[in-house]
C-alpha cells in the first residue's frame, strides 16, 4: 500500500472527497515528521512507535580503496512494532 492507496481507502470508507482524504493523510504524516525532527517519540498504541536514534561520528573505511574516511554524526528514524501488530501479522 502506498500513500495514494491510503488516501483512496480513507475516501471510500468515510465518504470524504479525494482532496479531504489527501489533506488528512498529509496532516497525519507531517505531524509525525515534525515530532521526529524535534527528537520526540511517536507512539501509536496497537501499531508501533517511531523514534530518532543518534549516532556519533566515527572513522570508517572506503571499501574500494581502504582509505579511512570520517563518517559524520547522524540521526535516523527507527520503527518498533507493537504487540498487536505483531500478532495480527503473524496470524495464520
Amino acid at each position: 500500500m502506498n500513500k495514494a492507496d491510503l488516501i483512496d481507502e480513507l475516501k471510500n470508507q468515510n465518504g470524504f472527497t479525494r482532496e479531504q482524504a489527501g489533506t488528512i493523510v498529509d496532516i497525519f504524516f507531517d505531524s509525525i515528521t515534525d515530532a521526529l525532527e524535534k527528537g520526540e517519540r511517536v507512539e501509536i498504541r496497537g501499531f508501533g512507535s517511531v523514534f530518532v536514534k543518534e549516532y556519533k561520528s566515527y572513522m570508517g573505511r572506503n571499501p574500494k580503496t581502504g582509505i579511512p574516511v570520517e563518517v559524520k554524526r547522524k540521526r535516523l528514524p527507527f520503527f518498533r512494532c507493537g504487540k498487536e501488530l505483531k500478532a495480527r501479522v503473524d496470524k495464520e
